[in-house]
């Protein structure tokens, strides 16, 4: 069986910590695939001191490295050896950028070359990777472009809901200008695919919905369902897809979190994140449908303010295992 690989993500914010208070809490024994992290055992070892526990380090084979906490053991592979007594909660260097990027790069080789199952990625800072030399706005971006691949959709999931963003993360007043027929088509397209290869769906149910409230009132607030969102529906349905609206967002949500769809496809940003959250604020999953890859994330950023601390939640971790597992199992 092959491993799913868990980078580390910001050597000064959270994802250290997350992993090691997830083995200590032994929440890595529910997930049947082999967890290996792709980090930093010097860094793993400071997170263990948080919870009084002092990490060993030994050789493994393959220039692995097994790190014990106590009975319970990481498989690392260590793809930076950074000076922890310059590494400070909160302020990450270029040298940390480049590590975050560099577990990143790693993790994708190996799922490339079918040596690892699938990659569940810690946050990382942005602007570190940035100023390190990787210009791409995060993790998406830099997954898509080594991947060789152009459009990808952005997912967030909990047990409840599931929605698919068709433009992410940019002004809402750029919106409207950016939304166009196959924008859409593309996201259902990607997601309906993705269902029916990673999840087991063989005709998943999308709602689509619209851009203004109460659908545009047949036009009385604005056009966008009418010239761009109903056509791209159309298209989905002639192609054989499961997709209906345009939904009025104030009432879809209540029946997708009842159970009536599958996957909710949302034109912008809040208008998904803020019943996802609403509902799934600590165990929420990021998920990247449209790659060749299997790709979870846990769904919050670095969390400086808790670093160090050891009271980061685990749960959306440990979720965006158990989601990368069922992934890899059914594709």
């Amino acid at each position: 069986m092959q491993p799913l690989l868990l980078t580390m993500g910001d050597p000064t914010g959270i994802g250290p910590e997350l992993i090691v208070k997830a083995l200590l809490n032994h929440s890595f024994e529910q997930i049947n695939c082999p967890i290996q992290i792709v980090g930093d055992a010097g860094i793993l070892c400071r997170a263990g001191q948080i919870f009084a526990c002092e990490g060993e380090t030994e050789a493994g084979p393959e220039g692995l490295i097994h790190l014990h906490f106590g009975d319970q053991m990481l498989i690392v592979h260590p793809v930076s050896t950074l000076k922890t007594s310059t590494v400070h909660y909160g302020q990450p260097d270029t040298f940390c950028g480049k590590a975050m990027a560099d577990y990143v790069e790693y993790a994708i080789a190996r799922c490339l070359d079918k040596s690892a199952a699938g990659i569940v990625t810690c946050p990382i800072n942005k602007a570190a990777i940035n100023a390190a030399g990787y210009h791409f706005p995060g993790h998406t971006e830099l997954l898509a472009k080594r991947c060789g691949v152009d459009k990808v959709v952005m997912m967030l999931a909990g047990e409840q809901l599931r929605v698919c963003l068709v433009t992410t993360h940019l002004a809402y007043r750029d919106v409207p200008a950016i939304l166009s027929r196959e924008e859409i088509l593309q996201t259902i397209r990607i997601t309906a695919q993705a269902f029916q290869q990673h999840f087991g769906i063989p005709q998943p149910r999308l709602a689509v919905l619209a851009l203004n409230p109460h659908a545009s009132e047949n036009g009385l607030f604005g056009d966008e369902e009418k010239r761009i969102i109903t056509p791209a529906i159309e298209a989905a349905q002639a192609e054989g897809i499961a997709a209906d609206g345009p939904h009025s967002a104030d009432t879809l949500f209540h029946f997708a979190a009842k159970g009536a769809y599958d996957a909710v496809i949302c034109m912008y940003h809040d208008q998904g994140l803020i019943p996802l959250k609403l509902l799934h604020f600590d165990d929420a999953v990021n998920v990247t449908l449209g790659l060749p890859i299997v790709r979870t994330s846990v769904d919050h950023g670095t969390a400086y303010d808790l670093a160090g601390t050891g009271t980061a939640n685990t749960a959306s971790l440990v979720a965006a295992l158990k989601m990368a597992e069922q992934m890899a199992d059914n594709t």
